[in-house]
């Protein structure tokens, strides 16, 4: 008999361990696929916003704008986001978060669509240039054509006419429709940092949750590299492709007035980021919230001891059912109780300061590579992608793992961020003495009168050499002189004469490249980059380096966000965390970072129908100096307020120290007096039968 009691025990035991065991593996299951889901949105929008990056130079081109503008649109996707985030991170924690994200992913489609929309309205992309296609003819006009002074103006220049069918251009400019897109891009995005964080940490254990949220933002920088990567891609090919043909385009990639298939890699984007919205549908709404594993012979005390426990402190269960009503009586109590807690204010106005250099600095890196180093828009894209993207996506994992192995508390994670941020910081200064000499260019960096010296002095583009031509001062056509020197036109260079056509034009008789007069020039800049070869394989190393060092801090900064505050108020912090950083950091920060960046320019661009265009050459050493200043400068003020918030960080874990001795004790005393009664009950119903025996267990047990 007590064998099959045993058997039977032991049976009952193995099915009540299978019931057991059969709701953990599908939580798991969803977590797991949600883990998925998620890692794939994050892909999904980094891939785009990086593309949105790489094609800063096209879109200047293409649309005749100034950097500053171009800061206006990229900040453009903060704005969609500032629009709903506050309110998507309250209501959405309480809601179906993973259909909201999918929701997202969907506007965030359509929005990168709409990006791409004015390629397809607007006629074909035209530059400024004297040279001509022609076919079957040895005769090309003179780009130094003499005129009467009486078409001339006071200042001896060709007057400037507007271009045909100028009259019929609408108003409205086309880079409305890829600010729009883009604020609708934003709006998408809103749901998928907070909701997808909060969902991750709230159904996870304590030790994964670090390694999962690491994992997310690792691949949330592996999508830059396919974005950078695309851009690279996409800059190679002439905007127009398919529509002209390629023989008679007379510019090169490495051209300042070339402009990519820009449009071509926002459509790939959005496709992409539509699918990642399906798995989102299928998801449930909430998972069982994971606890300690509970010993088989427990009694009822210490099952509510363990569920009790210290280490689900920072959860919280989504399955609360609140009406919208009371929600939203309650918000914004509860959002006067968030901005109350000091330490998550410090942190606030550290990551908006550190953001501000952030994006600024990434924003215009390839532009930066580019006008200093003289490369092309896809060799930067393409070493921003492989080089670069990589090195951050290694620093975010090893900070996770770090973290995780190190078992970093609060302090911990705090004090590892502002290392690393300050090791890359004390780096970064060697970049000011990584300078390369600005292009020679007669009548910008260079002197008529002088071409050994680089000066930035305001040199006149018309001199003795050319005054016998009637040349435009607003056209950018470059050309190189033999004497190794870019003229800014072959008008301004004083040529007579040209043969060939296309890109293999050759100018002759340029009474500016040479005195005697019978000096050639040919399309396109002057090579002119010895010093700037042997100097940027150093910058690209320096910047893998810095970029790693930085980025190990990154994940468990954010553990630090998401720890140092009160569960019931974790959504509703990281949406008002991203809300803050994108309103005070997102927006601003391109727009200050170009409009600096235009004061360095040199030399403006036309647009066809008149007004300032895109810059053509920048003075690289203001470029560098207000471009690295800058992005130094606001860094050193977020460490000076790094030193109130380890005082307040440090006060905040002593008081909760002492609360959780206050609460242990309370606790142990009210399990003590239950025990005490429990054994009193027994003892009273015992007692007839042998009171002196009982009396003595009883003493014994207490």
């Amino acid at each position: 008999m007590e064998e099959r009691t045993e058997e039977g025990h032991t049976q009952e035991n193995g099915g009540s361990d299978c019931a057991a065991r059969q709701p953990r593996t599908s939580p798991c299951t969803s977590l797991r696929m949600f883990l998925v889901a998620l890692s794939f949105a994050y892909f999904a929008k980094a891939l785009s916003g990086s593309y949105m990056k790489s094609t800063i130079t096209q879109l200047e081109r293409r649309f005749d704008i100034p950097s500053y503008l171009i800061g206006v649109i990229d900040g453009s996707f903060e704005i969609g986001n500032l629009l709903v985030i506050a309110f998507v991170s309250y209501f959405g924690a309480k809601l179906h978060r993973p259909k909201i994200i999918a929701v997202g992913c969907v506007l965030m489609s359509i929005g990168t669509f709409i990006i791409a929309l004015p390629h397809f309205i607007i006629g074909r992309y035209e530059f400024e240039t004297s040279v001509r296609w022609v076919v079957n003819s040895t005769l090309n006009p003179s780009p130094c054509r003499p005129d009467s002074p009486a078409n001339l103006t006071e200042d001896g220049t060709l007057p400037q006419v507007p271009a045909s069918g100028c009259e019929g251009e609408s108003n409205l400019s086309m880079w409305i429709y890829v600010l729009l897109g883009n604020v609708l891009r934003g709006i998408g995005e809103t749901p998928v940092q907070p909701l997808g964080i909060s969902y991750i940490d709230d159904f996870a254990t304590e030790e994964n949750a670090a390694l999962y949220v690491g994992c997310v933002q690792t691949i949330s920088v592996v999508g830059p590299v396919f974005g950078y990567l695309l851009g690279s891609l996409c800059a190679k090919i002439y905007v127009d492709i398919g529509f002209v043909k390629m023989e008679t385009i007379t510019i090169t990639p490495s051209d300042s007035r070339w402009v990519g298939a820009w449009w071509l890699g926002y459509l790939i984007a959005g496709v992409i980021t539509l699918l990642s919205a399906i798995p989102f549908w299928f998801l449930p709404r909430s998972l069982p919230v994971p606890r300690p594993e509970v010993p088989e012979k427990c009694t009822p005390e210490q099952t509510s001891f363990i569920k009790g426990s210290p280490l689900l402190k920072h959860k919280y269960s989504a399955d609360e059912h609140t009406s919208f009503i009371e929600m939203a009586k309650d918000f914004i109590p509860t959002l006067r109780t968030l901005l109350a807690h000091p330490v998550y204010l410090v942190y606030l106005c550290v990551t908006i300061i550190q953001l501000n250099s952030l994006i600024g600095m990434v924003t215009y890196k390839p532009k930066y590579i580019e006008q200093h180093f003289r490369q092309s828009a896809s060799k930067a894209n393409f070493l921003m992608g492989v080089i670069n993207i990589p090195a951050v996506a290694l620093g975010m994992f090893s900070g996770g793992l770090l973290m995780k192995r190190l078992k970093l508390n609060i302090m911990g994670a705090a004090k590892f961020a502002f290392g690393t941020s300050l090791i890359g910081y004390i780096l970064s200064l060697f970049f000011f003495a990584m300078s390369c000499e600005n292009a020679k260019v007669a009548g910008v960096t260079l002197s008529y009168d002088n071409i050994e010296k680089i000066s930035y002095d305001k040199h006149p583009l018309f001199t003795d050499c050319n005054s016998k031509c009637v040349c435009s001062s607003s056209d950018w056509d470059p050309v190189c002189g033999e004497n190794g020197i870019t003229y800014v036109s072959p008008c301004l260079a004083g040529c007579t004469t040209s043969a060939g056509s296309g890109k293999n034009t050759v100018f002759s008789n340029c009474s500016c490249v040479g005195v005697a007069g019978n000096y050639t020039a040919s399309t396109g800049h002057c090579p002119q980059k010895d010093d700037c070869d042997r100097m940027f394989p150093y910058f690209l190393a320096l910047s893998v380096i810095t970029s790693f060092i930085i980025s190990l801090g990154g994940t468990p900064g954010y553990m630090l966000l998401i720890r140092c505050i009160k569960p019931q108020l974790k959504s509703l912090a990281l949406g008002f965390h991203a809300l803050a950083t994108r309103t005070l950091a997102g927006i601003p920060a391109p727009i200050y970072f170009g409009a600096i960046i235009d004061t360095t320019c040199l030399k403006w661009g036309q647009k066809r129908c008149g007004g300032i265009g895109a810059c053509r050459i920048y003075n690289t050493t203001a470029y560098r100096i207000a471009y690295l200043g800058l992005t130094l400068s606001l860094r050193t003020i977020s460490f000076i307020i790094c030193i109130p918030g380890f005082i307040l960080l440090s006060r905040q874990l002593k008081e909760e120290e002492r609360s959780a001795i206050h609460g242990a004790l309370r606790n142990g005393g009210t399990e003590l007096e239950v025990l005490r009664k429990e054994e009193l009950v027994i003892s009273n119903s015992d007692q007839p039968h042998h009171p002196s025996e009982n009396s003595t267990d009883r003493q014994t047990r207490l």
